[in-house]
């Protein structure tokens, strides 16, 4: 099945930030797997799919086991090599986080899983960086956070971590913010060379 997006809707993934941000705010946590069928079903009114309950599963099922870029398994390679400790820090539950690293080979590469549904807060508000750093026993100058969301990045910086941005495409913009990472790289591969050397 093929949608186009007509320009005046949100996409589905803009969608299902704006829904764990809304969740947050009016302090109704759920699970971000919920948020994200949410927006599933929110873009399928919106553009008048018709999707079916199979659909539904079937989309969410894809959703789970989505690849990774072909240059994560080598940074995290030479990072965890080079003795730093790694872990996934995401928005999703430790199950659903879990299954995503497994099926995309990453899962090798990480000392733990973070997830925000242990404080029952979204990304980016302060006290999901803060249960980082407590899990972590870490400072926070020591601790990076890294990501190709520039909210995310924003978020950990706000809250006294390093950063660095992925900005996986020339032309994206960082939100004029004021707030600025403290390193922007193309790729992973990029940002292994400047966090080694």
């Amino acid at each position: 099945m093929s949608l186009v997006k007509p320009s005046n809707l949100p996409a589905a993934g803009d969608k299902q930030l704006e829904y764990s941000f809304r969740h947050t705010l009016m302090g109704h946590y759920l699970p971000f797997g919920q948020c994200t069928r949410e927006a599933l079903i929110f873009t399928d009114r919106a553009l008048q799919t018709g999707l079916t309950d199979n659909d539904y599963y079937h989309l969410m099922a894809v959703y789970a086991e989505l690849p990774a870029f072909p240059d994560a398994a080598p940074a995290l390679q030479s990072l965890k090599a080079a003795g730093v400790r790694c872990v996934a820090f995401s928005n999703g539950t430790r199950e659903a986080v879990s299954q995503l690293l497994e099926s995309s080979g990453l899962g090798e590469f990480m000392d733990d899983i973070i997830s925000v549904d242990e404080v029952k807060r979204f990304k980016p508000d302060p006290a999901v960086y803060t249960h980082l750093r407590t899990r972590l026993e870490s400072r926070p100058e020591n601790t990076w956070l890294i990501s190709s969301n520039a909210f995310d990045v924003i978020g950990a910086t706000h809250a006294g971590l390093r950063s660095a941005w992925v900005r996986r495409h020339a032309d994206a913009p960082f939100d004029p913010w004021g707030i600025e990472p403290d390193m922007t790289v193309m790729d992973l591969q990029a940002l292994t060379e400047r966090l080694l050397a």
